[in-house]
């Protein structure tokens, strides 16, 4: 896939950053930060998208992925706050609390094309998944939200794996039930994410798969226990 995106490279102290955005804010794509449950909608365009930038995030272990997504359309589902994504390779070491200034500084970028390697994603996502099952796996991902953005702290496997449940929900979305008639289909989640001491419900982002639909009329919100798993 080739990515069209805007490059910044904004300095805090002595330090310069590469942040990387979409060329334009996706428009297909809305995210709900996780309280415990959030959930990430796109059509087929939109989690392709977003699908090639956890791939260029998987192997950009210097650079930050942003994506503006707060002022996306929202769906009808009525989920929760809609936030910016953040991808970060959990190496660079950069806390949630250093995004705000990093944002400000988002100004003047540069035009960037890049390309994903869809063969290799797949094999560095397939071994995340083999060593997804050992006793002492640790690979999970860790995650923020903070001044409207929910952050992803990963490796290269787990986001490779995440770009390909995304491709995969791309590919199978527009069959699945309801679709054609505007519904939302729950395609799969984010992978693991770190969840917090203590119990409690598990925290997971759901993935969705919304038609876009330009032109259509206001719906009551309803709540996310209606959407429909794959195959009900």
């Amino acid at each position: 896939m080739r990515l069209r995106l805007r490059q910044f490279r904004p300095r805090t102290g002595p330090h310069e950053h590469r942040v990387v955005q979409p060329w334009e804010p996706p428009r297909r794509i809305s995210l709900s930060a996780p309280e415990p449950i959030g959930a990430l909608f796109g059509d087929q365009g939109g989690l392709r998208l977003l699908s090639g930038l956890f791939s260029f995030a998987a192997y950009s272990r210097h650079t930050i992925v942003h994506v503006p997504l707060r002022d996306s359309p929202q769906p009808d589902e009525g989920f929760g706050t809609p936030v910016d994504l953040v991808l970060i390779h959990h190496t660079l070491g950069l806390r949630a609390a250093k995004w705000p200034e990093l944002r400000r500084k988002l100004v003047h970028g540069t035009p960037l094309t890049a390309g994903t390697d869809e063969s290799r994603t797949a094999r560095d996502a397939a071994r995340w998944v083999e060593r997804e099952r050992w006793a002492d796996f640790r690979d999970q991902v860790r995650h923020a939200t903070h001044a409207g953005t929910f952050f992803l702290f990963g490796s290269r496997d787990v986001f490779a794996a995440a770009a390909t449940d995304l491709a995969e929900a791309a590919g199978r979305g527009p069959g699945q039930k309801g679709v054609a008639q505007g519904h939302s289909a729950l395609m799969t989640t984010l992978p693991r994410l770190a969840q917090p001491p203590g119990g409690g419900h598990d925290v997971e982002v759901l993935v969705l798969f919304k038609p876009h639909q330009p032109h259509q009329p206001h719906q009551p919100h309803q709540p996310h226990a209606h959407v429909a798993r794959p195959g009900s």
